[in-house]
């Protein structure tokens, strides 16, 4: 009982503090490796994906608990257990690729299709692992938002007329760094500066909210393979940002 309390003290402490939180990953490193080698029915090594997969699994532990939701350590299981089913999941579909399958509109593009479908692109500007490597590292990123892929999904413009208003605005912020800069600095988006700036209706930017955040984070320090893809995709006329 008294070792669970400890557990919970040093979540809450992690859940303000980013070098807590390192503490706290590193110390559970093999707690995370042994629930891998669990799922995989093997040992886990430190270049699996899988290994990956546990660890962002463990911080979104940290950062969703509350002790309502019992034992810190069974949460963090079960949490690792599923994105590891999931990641199997999307694995089986999308063979070879980091398949991120969840519908991005009624056409049933994903974001797989957005950031990792153009083979020949990718194949010129990075190789697999290091577009894996971006993805799984806007994904802890965007996790510390309070954002996950699949909330961009539920929240992306679903008519061209909203996609485009949205596209207007990442672009908006994309030319004035200090955006983007005040965006990392309060994990919140500034609204009246984007609708003053943009010309965009405040509601639909409230609307989209969590699609937006993730496409202004991808405009940040960073994800050049990703950025660059989108940019790809925008001169090919394809569905944008």
């Amino acid at each position: 009982m008294k070792q669970e309390y400890e557990i919970v003290k040093m979540v809450a402490l992690a859940q303000k503090d980013l070098q807590k939180e390192d503490e706290l990953i590193r110390t559970y490193l093999p707690f995370i490796r042994s629930e891998a080698s669990k799922f995989l029915s093997r040992l886990c090594l430190e270049q699996d994906d899988e290994y990956s997969i546990a660890m962002i699994a463990f911080h979104e532990a940290i950062q969703g608990y509350e002790k309502e939701r019992g034992a810190f350590l069974s949460y963090a299981a079960m949490l690792i257990r599923s994105r590891l089913i999931d990641y199997q999941r999307r694995e089986s579909r999308f063979r070879g690729t980091l398949s991120l399958e969840a519908e991005t509109d009624d056409n049933g593009h994903t974001i797989v299709d957005m950031l990792a479908d153009e083979r020949d692109y990718f194949e010129e500007s990075a190789n697999l692992e290091a577009t894996k490597q971006e993805i799984a590292e806007l994904s802890q990123v965007m996790q510390s938002f309070g954002v996950s892929f699949s909330d961009v999904a539920d929240h992306a413009p679903k008519q061209d007329r909203t996609l485009e208003v949205c596209t207007r605005v990442v672009r908006y912020a994309s030319e004035h760094k200090e955006i983007l800069e005040e965006l990392l600095r309060t994990k919140k988006l500034p609204m009246t500066r984007l609708v003053r700036g943009s010309g965009a209706q405040r509601k639909t930017l409230e609307r989209h909210r969590k699609y937006l955040l993730a496409m202004l984070l991808i405009q940040t320090n960073g994800y050049e393979i990703i950025r660059g893809h989108l940019r790809h995709v925008l001169k090919k006329g394809e569905r944008p940002v």
